[in-house]
């Protein structure tokens, strides 16, 4: 009988190990799955509701602004029907218009009124057409009862719309009585053909972003709409009154089986009229299509599913990686993790550096190891910007008074002897050193500009210096430069040397942007309390979208430049307690203007 050796031991071991896989197996499983969907599910629900927020938001808002830009153009339209109905010359309605003197009128009014109306015409008692711009319609009978009324004591009626095509085209008759001046009683009417067409073209504007708009009237019958509307043949269609019930405004989802689509969101706004016209209780609707509004929203769901599976696979995958490799040598870890407590020291490897423990030792030392590198990293790097854009900015301001020395060396190189030019080409050097010298050590004692130590100074004397020490740098290039200072001088506290620092980065601007045979003025004006002085040059200029951004620190166009000369610029000024602000030149290129405060005399 062969004798089998006790295995209980052995096979405990293994069902306990079969146990706790299955544990860490379903744990981790859990921990990264659940928090996945959970945290995709809540994205795209955030994301479906914000962005239904704002287009319903945005759908009432257009709404509404298109109903108030109709009532207003109404007003208009309005207010020129009770205005020219009130004029001496209707009242040769009384004389038929023997003279056409009424009729001219009317032809001139609707020149003037270009698209706006397609006619206007007088008539009489009986109805009969008196003058018009349309000398073909004198004689004509025109109905004249009927018509909606508008609300209070306005004697303008509204009659109903007149189509005239296929296309849409239509007009919007409105009447007034014509009363005479001479006698009780009225001599006629006074009518306004409005051209349609401008409301269609209201609908159309607003309809560029993609939606459809349309004009209802009392009844819910559309009575102007946007071009794609119009396309589908929909003008004078109804639509469902309970799109528009309930108040004011307001905005829903509905089958927008009238228009055409499945489903459309639709904000709707009941127009009140403008100032003291009431409005002809017309409704805009401003209509989105819910299937090509929340094509983003699927878009971003497609994307979040795709990464729920990827996710999904990789933390299977991971979750079976690490319950096999922690089932076994658990008990070592659990060792591990309490010397480790204990201690709050980093303990020995309780195996080998083959073995699961090691390779998780190893592991976590190497991670912190590599999180204090990458500490001392980012203080590394966060010292090395500041030391970069402190030496951008000294970089650049030393590249002004380093440009001028080299300018007036080359200019004092040219002479033969020792001219008055090369005598004043030293002044240049020696100063503008001075300058330098004054300027380095403030931006190594500290990384901010000084403040401005404010005198009575002559500003003129400052700009005309400024200007000379360009003078070399003009000639290169033939540039003309202007000094227009015709008014006196007034009192100004300026520090010199700022002054002279903003002058010389302005005008050197121009300068270096400048082609050959360029042309820069520099003007003073004064006004109340202030003084004003632009650098104007007829060079590309600025384009309207970097006027904002042209004194934001790093921001240049040009090429080797570092983008910090305006933001300088303007942070001395508005240390005087002035403001610079750019903008296009009567030259056709650049301005930039200074505002400096005068000081007050005693």
């Amino acid at each position: 009988m062969r004798i089998v050796p006790y295995t209980g031991a052995s096979l405990l071991t293994q069902i306990c190990i079969l146990t706790i896989r299955k544990t860490l197996l379903t744990a981790f499983m859990l921990v990264s799955l659940l928090p996945s969907m959970l945290l995709t599910y809540l994205a795209f629900r955030v994301a479906g509701e914000a962005m239904r927020s704002d287009i319903e938001q945005g759908l009432e808002v257009q709404a509404a602004t298109v109903s108030q830009d109709i009532d207003k153009m109404l007003f208009e339209r309005l207010q020129n029907l009770q205005t020219w109905r009130q004029l001496e010359v209707v009242q040769d309605i009384r004389v038929n218009d023997i003279d056409k003197r009424l009729s001219n009128f009317l032809l001139e009014l609707k020149a003037g009124y270009r698209d706006v109306y397609s006619e206007l015409f007088c008539v009489d008692v009986h109805g009969r057409v008196v003058a018009s711009s349309d000398p073909s319609r004198i004689g004509m009978m025109r109905r004249t009862e009927g018509g909606v009324s508008l609300e209070g004591q306005n004697p303008v009626r509204l009659e109903a719309l007149e189509v005239s095509g296929h296309d849409g085209a239509a007009t919007l008759p409105m009447r007034a009585p014509i009363a005479s001046m001479f006698e009780e009683g009225r001599l006629g009417e006074l009518y306004l053909m409005f051209n349609w067409a401008q409301i269609y073209r209201i609908l159309d504007q607003a309809a560029q972003g993609g939606r459809s708009i349309a004009l209802l009237d009392r009844d819910g019958r559309i009575i102007a709409a946007s071009a794609d509307l119009r396309q589908r043949g929909l003008l004078f269609q109804k639509v469902p009154l309970s799109w528009v019930s309930g108040a004011k405004s307001g905005v829903g989802t509905y089958d927008g089986a009238a228009l055409q689509i499945r489903q459309v969101m639709v904000g709707y706004d009941h127009s009140t009229g403008f100032q003291q016209f009431p409005g002809f209780q017309w409704t805009t609707l401003a209509i989105e299509n819910s299937r090509e509004a929340f094509v983003p929203v699927r878009q971003m769901a497609m994307v979040f599913l795709l990464l729920l599976a990827l996710t999904s696979l990789f933390a299977v995958g991971f979750s079976m990686f690490v319950a096999h490799r922690i089932a076994r040598p658990i008990t070592a870890l659990t060792a591990f993790t309490r010397a480790f407590m204990r201690d709050r020291k980093l303990p020995e490897a309780p195996g080998p550096g083959t073995g699961e423990v090691g390779e998780l030792t190893e592991a976590f030392v190497q991670t912190v190891r590599d999180l204090e590198q990458s500490r001392q990293d980012l203080v590394r790097a966060s010292k090395l910007a500041v030391l970069g854009e402190l030496s951008a900015v000294m970089a650049h301001e030393i590249r002004t008074p380093v440009g001028i020395l080299r300018s007036s060396a080359q200019m004092l190189a040219r002479e033969p002897g020792l001219s008055p030019e090369a005598r004043e080409m030293t002044s240049f050097i020696e100063s503008e050193t001075d300058r330098l010298n004054r300027l380095v050590s403030t931006l190594l004692d500290s990384a901010r500009p000084r403040m401005p130590i404010l005198h009575s100074a002559d500003l003129y004397a400052i700009i005309r210096h400024s200007v000379g020490l360009l003078s070399a740098q003009a000639e290169k290039k033939a540039i003309h430069i202007d000094v227009d200072l015709l008014e006196p001088c007034p009192a100004v506290e300026v520090d010199d040397e700022q002054m002279t620092q903003v002058l010389l980065n302005l005008v050197l601007n121009a300068l270096q942007i400048l082609p050959v045979e360029g042309h820069v003025v520099i003007a003073a004006r004064t006004r109340k309390n202030a003084l004003d002085i632009e650098i104007a040059d007829d060079g590309p200029g600025i384009p309207d979208d970097e006027l904002a951004r042209v004194f934001d620190p790093f921001f240049t166009k040009r090429e080797g430049g570092v983008g910090l000369g305006l933001a300088v610029v303007q942070q001395i000024i508005r240390a005087h307690g002035g403001d610079i602000r750019a903008g296009k030149s009567d030259l056709g290129g650049a301005s930039f203007t200074i505002t400096l405060p005068i000081k007050e005399m005693p």
